[in-house]
């Protein structure tokens, strides 16, 4: 509005707009939100009104013709390179997200996924069960953490694929358990994401599962996170509720950090609650989150749950938590992720040695 054009000078600061709209629809791209959206509008629909019109302020102060000439010329190259530079980061953006989607299927067919099994312990230390971790060894980007390739699964589609290959793979794993007197006793833990759940295929899929590898349904859970709860509610409960008359476990995962409430909790068939990180690594920090972390505790309790803490990095973090009433822990305390042969013969250890599981939990973690 200030950049007032004249008959030998015309407007160019409003090419600047194109720039900002093509940075805030990357950014959409990343992480799409209603204000990106809203940004991009009014970045274009301002840079189509400027340009079409020789609006102005009368606050604006004229400036020479001369200086306005040599200034459209150097704002004109500046704002084209940016807008280039945009359209080299979007090119690249797009080609990467396309070669992580075709390598992510070809991982699939080529079995380059497999499962790590983090330990789960009672207040006495033993271990009674794992919670199943999907990674991934590309041969051609070598170790992926979990964080850079299950976003782009989920924009993709094929964390439905890539889910039902953990869920099999984990029953496998759990039949193979019950071969073993030792290892009868454990529980497995597999998380399920919304997009899986809500698809109409999830739960006939379970039961193939289940069937096809003999997994005793009583010893799986299905874990979910939070965001459930802000989908189609009475889906999702339906669902949930069939699950659990198979025996299935049902665990909200990531408790406490996003959209529970009383009236959610109620509804939902969830038999577990798991304390999010955050709310353990802050209970030995301040008197509030010690107090926020005992009533989440009280409230599982009270609702008959079980109620699991994870996270657990310290003996304080420990001690603090089973004072408050937790039962089930899980975190490096007691055992990193580990292989499934080294999570057996951690099993095993215990087994033949019940009064030395902290010793033989930090034997196999390492």
């Amino acid at each position: 509005m200030f950049d007032v054009p004249s008959a030998d000078a015309p407007r160019v600061s409003h090419l600047y707009l194109l720039v900002i709209a093509a940075l805030g629809y990357l950014n959409y791209r990343r992480q799409p939100s209603g204000v990106q959206i809203g940004l991009v509008v009014i970045c274009l629909a301002s840079f189509v009104a400027l340009a079409s019109s020789t609006l102005s302020t009368p606050l604006a102060m004229p400036v020479p013709d001369s200086v306005r000439i040599a200034g459209s010329w150097v704002n004109t190259i500046v704002a084209v390179g940016m807008l280039c530079g945009c359209a080299y980061a979007m090119q690249a953006e797009f080609t990467s997200r396309g070669a992580l989607s075709r390598d992510l299927m070809a991982a699939l067919w080529n079995e380059e996924f497999h499962l790590v099994y983090q330990p789960q312990v009672d207040r006495e230390r033993s271990t009674i069960g794992a919670e199943a971790l999907l990674r991934w060894t590309s041969p051609q980007r070598g170790a992926l953490p979990p964080a850079e390739f299950i976003p782009e699964a989920e924009r993709s589609g094929l964390m439905v694929r890539i889910g039902g290959w953990v869920l099999e793979e984990g029953c496998r794993t759990l039949a193979e358990w019950n071969n073993h007197p030792e290892f009868q006793h454990l529980t497995l833990s597999v998380n399920v994401s919304v997009r899986q759940l809500l698809n109409k295929d999830f739960e006939p899929l379970v039961r193939k599962v289940l069937a096809s590898t003999g997994a005793d349904p009583r010893k799986l859970t299905l874990e979910l996170t939070e965001s459930v709860l802000v989908t189609e509610m009475d889906v999702v409960v339906g669902k949930l509720k069939a699950l659990h008359e198979l025996g299935i476990t049902i665990a909200l995962d990531d408790f406490g950090t996003g959209y529970s409430s009383l009236s959610y909790l109620r509804r939902l068939p969830v038999q577990q609650l798991k304390i999010d990180r955050g709310f353990v690594q802050d209970a030995v920090k301040s008197a509030r989150s010690a107090s926020l972390a005992e009533n989440v505790i009280r409230l599982g309790h009270d609702l008959g749950q079980h109620v699991l803490a994870e996270g657990v990095e310290t003996e304080q973090q420990h001690d603090f938590l089973a004072r408050a009433g937790c039962v089930q822990f899980q975190g490096y305390l007691y055992g990193r992720p580990m292989q499934l042969t080294d999570f057996e013969r951690r099993i095993g250890l215990e087994a033949r040695s019940p009064t030395d599981q902290t010793t033989a939990g930090m034997r196999t973690a390492g």
